[in-house]
């Protein structure tokens, strides 16, 4: 098996927040994250300030962190814009990018359709190649869909392919966008990813309640699946949800899981509780 990774989600924790997080607590924050080991930190996004107007200082939380760091970078594009923003700064590794496999969640994510979102695909690879970056495509519904579309393992087999097969993306993050992942789903999904494309890496970013994390950690890890995205306390989640106490898998809940399990995670565990007394600063609780 594969090493674990774990990407923590600052950006995904936030980004919701209607209060303006100020530039120097997300700094802090942020760095404290780095000092635990995390494979990544999705640390911000390159999208429209009208967005998501939390994200807008990213540029800036950027030149404030501590990058002595085994730990890599990821941020949100959108668009060729946000993607040349974002491959401006040589401290970014990765560029991640929302692709829902439901026509309906694209509209009301980006506003555009499927087939124009493959474009965009196409055009972000090909910013990534050229500044050295590598993109994490994320789908979007890749383990339900609450608006009546066709939804089954075959069809997110069909679209991985797709998009590693057409545009060469190689790391592929299944979504679980409304809380609805069904562990018999997930136990189903990953081995057949990985018997289609296995020179593809998949993830879980699982939006979840903390009664029904540990089942759906159980069935992914059990699956095969070695990188997961997670969110101190949780926080975050889509606002799309369903459930409005839907929010992040909690990092403290995976790190439990794997714990018990004798599973090695390679993170500090003294800086990630440093990390998650300072979480506090952000999300006051």
């Amino acid at each position: 098996m594969s090493e674990l990774k774990i990407v923590e989600c600052p950006r995904d924790a936030m980004q919701g927040m209607h209060a303006f997080v100020p530039t120097e607590a997300k700094i802090a924050y942020i760095n404290h994250l780095l000092d635990c080991g995390f494979d990544t930190i999705d640390f911000g996004s390159f999208v429209s300030p009208k967005a998501i107007p939390q994200m807008r200082d990213t540029a800036d939380v950027l030149k404030g962190l501590n990058l002595n760091t085994s730990s890599k970078l990821l941020a949100i594009v959108a668009n060729e814009r946000g993607a040349n923003d974002a491959s401006s700064f040589d401290e970014i590794q990765y560029l991640g990018y929302p692709f829902s496999i439901s026509e309906q969640f694209q509209q009301r994510n980006t506003n555009t359709s499927i087939e124009d979102s493959l474009h965009q695909v196409e055009k972000l690879q090909s910013i990534a190649q050229q500044s050295n970056k590598e993109l994490v495509v994320y789908l979007s519904m890749g383990f339900g869909n609450p608006y009546g579309e066709e939804w089954n393992s075959d069809l997110v087999v069909r679209w991985s392919e797709r998009l590693f097969k057409d545009f060469g993306v190689k790391i592929l993050a299944l979504s679980d966008t409304i809380g609805c992942a069904d562990p018999s789903d997930i136990r189903t999904l990953f081995p057949m990813l990985q018997a289609e494309l296995p020179k593809v890496e998949f993830g879980a970013h699982f939006h979840t309640v903390r009664e029904k994390a540990t089942g759906v950690i159980e069935a992914a890890y059990e699956a095969g699946c070695r990188r997961f995205d997670t969110a101190v306390k949780g926080f975050g989640g889509c606002p799309m949800a369903k459930d409005e106490l839907t929010g992040n898998l909690a990092t403290e809940q995976l790190l439990a899981w794997m714990s018990e399990r004798k599973v090695e995670t390679g993170l500090d565990m003294d800086a990630f509780q440093k990390a998650f007394l300072a979480s506090s600063a952000i999300f006051n609780s």
